[in-house]
């Protein structure tokens, strides 16, 4: 299998009509590039005005989701009583953030609370039944996952014969038959009334605070106690729901939204320390992604991600700056296995058979559980295909699989499942486990199914960009308008322009295989950069149309135009 050079280029929607957007622009009170972002999203003028205006108090009914009356009503029940409530988090930035959400929020509310988070390599994905045998003997009634616990129907069952009180706070797919839990909720649920689906599980947890507090406001337990102010916990709903890579649209959107503004303000010790760390400037759905989330994954990935939940409950700046620091080596450490699980994962791609054309499935022996699901997704990026890897170790292996617009991973898996011990996930990502002797069988079912779901077209990847714009269009004023459609992510995403006909002057070569350059039309210029691009240098040479996300690039205080490309062609090839 060859990495995949062509990219096809295209508008964002093919049947985008810009006519209207002077009048967006006068009606919405926006530039008139911004009025096309929001028409290449295909968003109606009011539809539009309601994207542009996010408001909390437009959040929907926490209750709509199922079992969350149940749910409130017990844990309204231990926070009287003082019972202690056990919060079981996964061990990626989701699980971490929510676990730090219920922990805080729940204790502000006066609850007795403790949480637990497995070990990724001793324990694995989900809920630990050792974690329930040891809350049930230190006499603990009430444990609350966070995203994890859908699937989870042995470790349900064994919490029902200890008399606990189980409640699941999860986001994935749930399986044909739920778990008999106290309270399954799940905005999934094919029985749930709740009007937006793709919540992270930091956004599950968030609304179960939310019908709690309005329980315990009705009781009247805030009569003679503080009431939390639940929008000083958006910083971790925002954290964990950027990294989840869950769509960046309706209600993610408007949490994600405020949640950064949070993050930027820093009130919470640890998120300050950690982005000193990362010597983070300017915060975005960017920064969160790609700086600040990888250093508090690297804690589930290499260690114990505990030490994430630390960092963010952390109240001293000088064991949170230690603590940072010690995760940032952990990233560190990381990115060299991720780099050397690479190499060897591209060799073995380069061996596969001419059977294996549509999808990627590799397993490979002393591979680093925490590293697979990165490589998976550099594999996908590589060669556009659905990926998975399996880390080998004995006679099993635990895999992590990234796929690739208009393939439904979880469904594959579930295809698949007669080769697999355990699956779980949603539409983009997933993990599994399975026996060493079925990988060979499990790769070949994976690939007949991914044959009759993707045609030749769907594995060509696809540039969609925001239509033509003129480089005197880009200015300092339109970027920071274009902030008014962030946060940008899966499903609303950066705004990519087309700029035809310029010239690439001054190309330099940076480290890392990177090139910077001025992007020049008539007497029109601004600085540009190519990330990764230093291998198709000859490519910029003479007139050449460039796909570009304009941002701003700030620096010793200075704030600029910068161009990020995406990628280049010839003029004179263009596809108009």
């Amino acid at each position: 299998m060859e990495p995949v050079t062509k990219r096809l280029w295209g508008l964002r929607h093919d049947a985008s009509d810009y006519s209207a957007a002077s009048d967006y622009a006068e009606q919405l009170g926006v530039s008139n590039l911004v009025a096309r972002l929001l028409i290449s999203r295909q968003f109606s003028l009011e539809s539009a005005r309601k994207f542009l205006d996010v408001r909390l108090v437009d959040l929907p009914d926490p209750f709509l989701l199922p079992d969350m009356k149940i749910a409130a009503k017990r844990l309204h029940a231990a926070i009287e009583t003082g019972e202690k409530i056990a919060i079981h988090g996964d061990y990626d930035v989701d699980g971490i953030s929510g676990t730090v959400l219920l922990t805080g929020a729940l204790g502000a509310c006066g609850a007795n609370v403790e949480y637990h988070i497995p070990l990724r390599l001793r324990d694995g994905y989900g809920l630990s039944a050792a974690a329930i045998k040891d809350a049930a003997d230190r006499g603990i009634k009430v444990v609350i996952s966070v995203d994890c616990g859908v699937s989870a129907h042995e470790e349900a069952e064994l919490a029902m014969q200890h008399g606990i009180d189980l409640i699941v706070t999860d986001h994935h797919q749930p399986p044909p038959t739920l778990p008999k839990a106290l309270a399954v909720i799940n905005p999934q649920r094919q029985d749930s009334d709740f009007p937006f689906r793709p919540l992270a599980g930091v956004g599950v947890a968030f609304f179960l605070l939310i019908a709690l507090r309005k329980t315990l406001r009705e009781a009247g337990w805030f009569r003679d106690r503080t009431e939390p102010d639940l929008r000083d916990y958006l910083d971790l709903v925002a954290l964990g729901t950027i990294a989840d890579l869950v769509p960046l649209q309706g209600v993610n959107r408007t949490m994600a939204k405020h949640g950064l503004r949070l993050i930027e303000k820093g009130p919470r010790i640890g998120l300050r320390a950690l982005k000193q760390v990362a010597s983070v400037k300017k915060v975005s759905s960017g920064v969160v992604g790609f700086q600040l989330a990888p250093r508090l994954n690297a804690a589930g990935r290499m260690e114990d991600a505990a030490l994430g939940v630390q960092l963010l409950l952390e109240e001293d700046m000088v064991r949170a700056l230690n603590t940072a620091r010690y995760l940032d080596q952990c990233n560190r450490t990381r990115q060299e296995l991720e780099k050397q699980t690479l190499r060897e994962a591209e060799a073995a791609v380069a061996r596969l058979s001419e059977q294996h054309t549509h999808v990627i499935v590799l397993g490979g022996d002393g591979w680093h559980p925490g590293v697979i699901g990165i490589v998976a997704s550099r594999l996908v990026e590589r060669y556009h295909r659905p990926t998975v890897l399996v880390a080998l170790d004995g006679d099993s292996g635990k895999g992590s699989a990234r796929s690739i617009r208009g393939y439904h991973l979880y469904q594959g898996l579930q295809a698949c499942a007669d080769h697999l011990i355990a699956f779980g996930g949603h539409e983009m990502a997933a993990g599994m486990s399975l026996c060493r002797q079925d990988l060979p069988a499990f790769a070949s079912a994976m690939e007949a199914h991914a044959r009759a779901e993707l045609d030749d077209e769907a594995l060509l990847p696809k540039l969609r960009h925001d239509g033509a714009v003129l480089l005197e269009e880009i200015d300092l004023d339109t970027l920071r308008q274009m902030e008014s459609v962030a946060p940008f992510g899966m499903e609303n995403p950066e705004p990519l322009m087309l700029v035809e006909s310029v010239r690439a002057m001054r190309v330099q070569e940076l480290k890392g295989g990177h090139l910077r350059f001025t992007v020049c039309r008539g007497a029109f210029s601004h600085p540009a950069i190519a990330f990764g691009m230093q291998e198709r240098k000859e490519e910029f040479q003479g007139e050449i149309d460039l796909l570009v996300a304009p941002q701003i690039n700030y620096y010793q205080g200075r704030e600029t135009v910068q161009l990020r490309v995406k990628d280049v062609r010839k003029s004179d090839k263009c596809e108009k």
